[in-house]
């Protein structure tokens, strides 16, 4: 992008709102988490232990954390519906956080075979 364009865009910028600016920026973060041009390493996952009593939201909370290179907006149905199976059908949490980490393990293994590729 020239120097014209990148004064253009400041200009946009500069004339928007507070909450408008706030968009912009989102949405020049999402085009750039989609970019093909964007070939970080991916990083090694910190994993947090599992505490002994863990409610379902401290695991999804523990597991973003401990996978923070993953965006958790891809996850947002699958989680739900796990999460659906524990309070509204009774899924013991054990089990629903077995099949969350099982989640995030899946999402990180597809990302490592992504950069391989």
């Amino acid at each position: 992008m020239g120097g014209k364009q990148q004064k253009q865009l400041l200009r946009f910028f500069d004339g928007l709102d507070e909450g408008r600016q706030k968009a912009l920026l989102e949405y020049a973060e999402f085009l750039y988490e989609r970019s093909e041009k964007k070939q970080l390493p991916l990083t090694t996952p910190k994993i947090i232990p599992r505490p002994d009593s863990e409610t379902v939201v401290g695991a999804i909370k523990r597991l973003s954390a401990s996978y923070e290179m993953i965006d958790k907006q891809t996850m947002l149905h699958e989680l739900s519906g796990l999460m659906a199976q524990h309070m509204l059908q009774g899924r013991s949490a054990c089990e629903v956080i077995d099949d969350i980490e099982s989640l995030y393990h899946t999402r990180y293994q597809i990302l490592l075979e992504k950069q391989e590729d």
